[in-house]
């Protein structure tokens, strides 16, 4: 799911790297520091999550995932008496860490890098779609430590069938502990938010405890834009904390942008985010999300006409896995031979153990007619290894 650039956004883009600044204080570069501070309070807007939450703007979501999670991590363990920024992880409270048993990579890697082996993690049945069951969630906390510090790893849009976990009933369940957090890796789920009809999918959102999310897919702005976003702003600016010698930090109200992100050296990527906001506004942004799982939907209902093409999930987003004559070879050939083709990219995946084709749509440019073109050439490269392998 690349996404695209706006044009509005290449131009900010542009600027950034004429411009030249590093974005790690607002002493190096107050438009960089408002900039993004702008930004924040649009996005908190936009997703309508606590205003007072802080926001950090990373290389993309795996590091937004790890700046979430070391949030919850200092939060946690704090409530324990644990500073695990001075005193580390050695003799620490062991953290029960959960996560979905279809949970995007870069959460368990953000989790791995952390300092939680993935070994270590306990993982949550899904449901048919890819979706935490918040059943068996209940059974596996209940199953452990009551008063064990505690970190949910939940998710909205599943990678292969774009579903979310049901934020509303899993927050009631992780938020009866004392010292648990519930994360939510929203890469591209987050962006349901903005849409009325999308938004049962993603209820109670707002009783998370931190999110992460990509700008660079649905936002479309140039790449590398990510975000995380946390309730608790103490927590993560104790997470990130810098400070050294040479370092002159905000003595004002001014926002230094180095307390919300690992990097100091890094590029102001706040410039492309307010240029696709201001440029947009949220109406723009809602169509946009609008549109692609608009036609997520049309290339669906085209692609199931076709004898021997099934769609295997419900497309609630932007996602599409379809399988061909219910055969991984002839589903990889087809892929293959559309990849080849050039009217249009897209890979292959492995959903439920069989393999299928993965539609992602999110790129502002794309149209109805290049979702029509599409189809055709897919149902066109189906029929050639169709006939390929008949001999």
């Amino acid at each position: 799911m690349v996404g695209g650039s706006l044009p509005v956004t290449v131009a900010a883009d542009w600027l950034t790297s004429a411009w030249d600044q590093n974005a790690v204080l607002y002493t190096l570069s107050p438009a960089a520091a408002v900039a993004e501070e702008v930004v924040a309070g649009w996005l908190l807007e936009l997703f309508d999550l606590p205003r007072d939450s802080s926001v950090g703007f990373t290389t993309g979501c795996q590091m937004a995932n790890f700046v979430g999670l070391a949030a919850a991590r200092h939060a946690v363990l704090q409530k324990r008496g644990w500073d695990v920024e001075q005193q580390g992880l050695q003799g620490a409270p062991r953290v029960r860490v959960i996560v979905g048993g279809e949970a995007h990579v870069t959460a368990t890697v953000a989790l791995q890098m952390l300092g939680f082996g993935t070994a270590t993690l306990e993982r949550v049945p899904a449901d048919d779609q890819g979706r935490m069951r918040p059943d068996a969630l209940e059974h596996i906390l209940a199953a452990g430590d009551a008063n064990a510090p505690t970190i949910v790893a939940a998710q909205v849009g599943n990678v292969n069938s774009g579903a979310s976990d049901d934020i509303a009933a899993i927050a009631e369940i992780v938020h009866r502990r004392d010292a648990a957090w519930l994360h939510v890796d929203g890469a591209f789920g987050l962006w349901a938010r903005t849409v009325a009809e999308l938004q049962p999918q993603v209820r109670g959102l707002e009783q998370a405890d931190s999110w992460a999310s990509d700008l660079h897919k649905w936002l479309n702005v140039p790449y590398d834009s990510g975000l995380v976003i946390v309730r608790d702003a103490d927590a993560h600016r104790a997470s990130m904390i810098l400070s050294a010698s040479y370092l002159i930090a905000a003595s004002g109200d001014e926002r230094d942008p180095q307390l919300y992100v690992p990097e100091s050296s890094r590029r102001a990527r706040g410039f492309t985010a307010y240029a696709a906001l201001r440029s947009l506004g949220s109406t723009g942004v809602t169509d946009l999300v609008r549109r692609c799982c608009a036609l997520a939907v049309r290339m669906a209902a085209a692609l199931a006409k076709e004898p021997g093409v099934a769609v295997l999930n419900d497309v609630a987003l932007n996602q599409v896995l379809v399988r061909f004559g219910d055969d991984d070879a002839l589903t990889r050939d087809t892929i293959k031979r559309v990849q080849e083709d050039g009217t249009c990219w897209l890979g292959g995946s492995v959903w439920h153990g069989k393999a299928v084709m993965r539609i992602s749509v999110s790129n502002w440019s794309t149209t109805q007619q290049d979702a029509d073109m599409s189809v055709d050439a897919i149902l066109r490269c189906y029929r050639d290894a169709q006939d390929a392998a008949q001999g």
